[in-house]
């Protein structure tokens, strides 16, 4: 069997296990299913990497945690292949200065993840593993009504199209005799991708929030025709406004598609439900608060067996849903992904004793009780100033003493001290760079934080 065929076969396969053999209903299911994978991965996968080469692990929890910056800093150690930086870096960098991400080292994709968190990581992916993402992936995406587009060869191939940063061959392994694929580079700006649009007519748009929501502006303003009907949001918080602006555009629903470099963690079901990518990874919850609402989460990718990602904390703030969803999935049903942990503002509680934890979704209900008159905004907390940078509808002097009144209420109602504010224009970044509408630059000095 060629390269080829072997490929679509092994795409073909995990397609079909993760969509109709791992579907649990059940939590002990599920449980006994991720046991049965921890084991041969602690005692057949890890001891191949040279890290946990002299270890003898029979449970997770006897493991260390680990994050970006360990993973950088041994990065040889944490992956089955011996590969270092120094051989692995030349590849990619080369793929986003050139903009060409086909090469490769051997078997194996090298990329680099967009450093919203402060420092950019470096994923390694083989091809059995490429072709095995792209059966999960749109096994756990793909819309029903899609389905025969990609079984029976009588009809047109899905078409996709897809915005983002960077290309890689992950993402092009999904291209295939039934599957219609084409990237956008968002570094390039969105006009120059209208013509292709335009001529591809996609079936799946996938991209951004804020790429979808230019998306839908230039459709609103007659420039682009397609008509999808499957919108997936990626790599940033989809917020209301965005799912408003996508549906009046497209008529479409957005979903999400929880994928970072340390893995596919999770997507939306047929019901509208985010759910956590549990039948793939075993997901340990690092709670935030004490009504266990909101949490990090640290996860293990037992489907990996190159690049090792073992009780690896990521910096995310999950909330999770407040019921079960009706899909019937065992698998961990989220509110929302709030955003990263950096994304959390902190305040001095009213008797000067403690900081508390204000979350973003609460600020960003808040903010949004002001309606179309705020059309862009960005708070940076350093110590107790709050840097608010706003794009207004009309008047932006008022909008800013609006603003002030609404954190004071806000404040006054969570019993803590408001900060100091000021204000500033909002001005837009570049397009391939993530939205980040809250972030803590430096917390207030001299009191705990209290979640």
């Amino acid at each position: 069997m060629s390269n080829d065929r072997l490929g679509v076969a092994q795409s073909a396969l995990s397609f079909i296990n993760s969509r109709y053999r791992l579907r649990f209903t059940r939590r002990d299911q599920l449980e006994a299913w991720q046991a049965r994978q921890l084991k041969y991965f602690l005692q057949r996968v890890l001891p191949r990497a040279q890290r946990f080469k002299n270890l003898s692990v029979t449970r997770l929890s006897e493991l260390p945690l680990m994050d970006k910056n360990l993973l950088m800093e041994d990065f040889c150690g944490f992956n089955t292949r011996g590969l270092t930086l120094e051989q692995v870096l030349p590849i990619a960098h080369h793929a986003e200065t050139s903009r060409d991400f086909t090469p490769m080292l051997g078997d194996i994709t090298v990329g680099l993840s967009s450093g919203t968190s402060g420092n950019q990581g470096v994923f390694l992916v083989s091809s059995q593993e490429r072709r095995r993402w792209a059966g999960i992936l749109l096994a756990r995406t793909l819309p029903g009504h899609l389905l025969p587009r990609l079984f029976f060869p009588w009809q047109a191939p899905i078409r996709i199209a897809f915005f983002l940063r960077a290309n890689s061959r992950l993402y092009t392994t999904l291209a295939s005799r039934r599957v219609d694929f084409a990237f956008h580079d968002l570094t390039l700006g969105l006009d120059a991708s209208l013509a292709h649009l335009n001529a591809q007519s996609p079936d799946v748009l996938v991209a951004p929030a804020t790429v979808l929501r230019g998306l839908a502006g230039l459709a609103q303003a007659e420039r682009l025709s397609i008509r999808p009907s499957h919108v997936l949001s990626v790599a940033e918080v989809l917020e209301t406004t965005d799912i408003e602006a996508v549906h009046a555009a497209f008529n479409v629903q957005p979903r999400q598609i929880y994928q970072a470099s340390e893995g596919f963690l999770g997507y939306t079901c047929e019901k509208g439900t985010l759910h956590l990518n549990e039948s793939h990874l075993h997901i340990e919850p690092d709670w935030l608060d004490h009504e266990r609402t909101r949490f990090q989460p640290i996860i293990t990718d037992f489907s990996r067996h190159t690049q090792l990602i073992v009780r690896y904390r990521l910096n995310d703030v999950l909330r999770v849903a407040d019921t079960s969803c009706t899909c019937g999935r065992a698998e961990r049903a989220i509110a929302a992904i709030e955003g990263r942990a950096d994304d959390i503002l902190w305040l001095p509680d009213l008797a000067g004793r403690q900081l508390l934890a204000l979350y973003p979704d609460v600020l960003r209900r808040t903010l949004l009780m002001h309606g179309a008159t705020l059309r862009e905004y960005e708070i940076h907390q350093q110590g107790l100033c709050w840097q608010i940078n706003l794009q207004a509808a009309a008047d932006h002097h008022s909008l800013c003493l609006a603003l002030r009144d609404s954190i004071h209420a806000l404040c006054a109602l969570r019993s803590l001290q408001p900060p100091v504010l000021n204000f500033g224009h909002w001005h837009a970044r570049p397009l391939h760079a993530k939205r980040r509408r809250l972030q803590l630059l430096e917390l207030p000095e001299g009191l705990p934080c209290t979640y």
